[in-house]
């Protein structure tokens, strides 16, 4: 193992490289790129009380000491972890005195979701009155863990996972950066950097530590540092599968989940699934493509397989991974052992074909709304009959274009409950060829 470590600092990577000025942040260009609104509150030091929302490592306590560089106010860094009543009434007391001096306080709040709803409710009057400029940052959706009050008062910004990309381009500066490991002498291949980028699922920190590691407990030889595959798996617990996100075998182990729920092996999904999530993949891609399935492979035949579908999104959302694995599992496990209807996915590419075939065909008179005195004049809504004043709350009105009459393009199955509508359809279209 190398010696080259000792001159290195012993403060931690993502602190030692954490960004002074907005030039040198990543990510986040829809809040602080050029002319975005966050970028010019803090640049014309016109800030409000407001809360970052996002998950870990995407810049959020970045954000707010970069205000506290550019701002006059007297900028106090307080966390919820460690902190409680008593601690609030002190900060709120000096916060208080410095504005009796005219001299604005901006509170941050690390993790302000952690402060229960008194020790919230014990900031509100303070922002209200103006003593306090409060910038809270959380991990959970600020609409169930801040108080009502005060969450009216703040303005929200939202933060995204950073993109492998631009951990990429974080690796690459730590790695040259005087204050990261710009002294040593390291070959790591560009393989091996979107590798850590990857594990990272979008956290900057965890990225920044996990390089630190690696180069940590990389072999030196002739004064280079080699970093290898190998190493980053080891350090990182995680196997690199043959895996590109944006690449083939991307779409190879996502359509093998795909036909396997479709196929109704719930074993073959778990194992493309679990491929899938522990190569680095974002959770909330895979719960996108399960709310498809839901409609397109299964439909009406379980109506609830999209309720299901979607409530895994939101709760892979809420609490990521590895939690969420679980989850996922639950819902690709649903959708395998539903009853299968392609019978919409059908109906809507038919239905396609003719209306890209057709686009130029007039909507048939009778069901054209008419609130215009010439519009009647010209016969729009003539003829039009209210299903809801029938007994079968049916009619025999035509609908579709005359060319199109006679089309059909949903055509139920027999599986689960689509066999239901299928019976009901049924039903509709012999009422309306014995009443024709």
């Amino acid at each position: 193992m190398t010696s080259l470590f000792e001159e290195t600092f012993n403060e931690p990577l993502p602190s030692r490289l954490r960004p002074d000025n907005l030039d040198e942040f990543v990510g986040q260009t829809h809040l602080v790129g050029k002319g975005k609104i966050l970028r010019r509150l803090i640049e014309t030091d016109s800030i409000s009380s407001m809360i970052f929302w996002g998950p870990p490592g995407v810049g959020k306590t970045t954000l707010a000491r970069i205000i506290a560089s550019h701002t006059h106010s007297s900028f106090i860094d307080f966390s919820a972890v460690t902190s409680g009543i008593k601690e609030i009434r002190e900060v709120m007391k000096q916060a208080e005195n410095n504005r009796v001096f005219g001299e604005k306080t901006i509170l941050f709040v690390d993790e302000i979701h952690r402060f229960n709803k008194s020790q919230q409710d014990a900031f509100l009057p303070f922002v209200e009155k103006g003593s306090i400029i409060l910038i809270g940052a959380t991990t959970e959706n600020p609409s169930f863990e801040i108080n009502g009050a005060l969450l009216s008062r703040c303005k929200v910004f939202v933060l995204n996972a950073l993109e492998e990309e631009d951990i990429v381009s974080l690796l690459k500066h730590a790695i040259s950066s005087p204050k990261g490991f710009g002294n040593l002498n390291i070959d790591i291949s560009d393989d091996c950097l979107h590798l850590i980028a990857s594990f990272s699922n979008g956290d900057a920190r965890n990225a920044l530590s996990t390089l630190e590691m690696v180069i940590n407990n990389s072999d030196e030889k002739d004064g280079i540092i080699h970093v290898t595959k190998t190493i980053i798996e080891q350090c990182t617990q995680k196997k690199s599968l043959l895996y590109d996100k944006k690449g083939e075998e991307h779409y190879n182990l996502i359509s093998a989940l795909h036909k396997s729920m479709r196929n109704s092996d719930p074993d073959a999904a778990i194992y493309w699934l679990a491929r899938m999530l522990e190569a680095g993949e974002d959770p909330l891609y895979v719960a996108r493509r399960v709310i498809r399935f839901a409609s397109e492979d299964i439909g009406l035949a379980d109506p609830r397989a999209l309720s299901i579908a979607n409530d895994a999104y939101t709760s892979c959302h809420y609490i990521g991974m590895p939690e969420c694995s679980v989850i996922l599992t639950q819902a690709v496990v649903y959708m395998s052992m539903a009853p299968k209807s392609n019978s919409l996915y059908v109906a809507y590419e038919t239905a396609k074909k003719d209306a890209l075939k057709e686009l130029s065909e007039p909507v048939p008179l009778v069901i054209r709304n008419a609130p215009t005195k010439l519009m009647k004049e010209l016969h729009y809504g003539e003829g039009y009959q209210y299903a809801h004043d029938t007994k079968e709350k049916i009619t025999n009105m035509q609908c579709l274009p005359d060319s199109l009459k006679d089309r059909e393009y949903y055509l139920p199955g027999t599986q689960g409950a689509e066999k239901q509508y299928k019976n009901r359809l049924d039903e509709i279209k012999k009422w309306r060829k014995e009443n024709q």
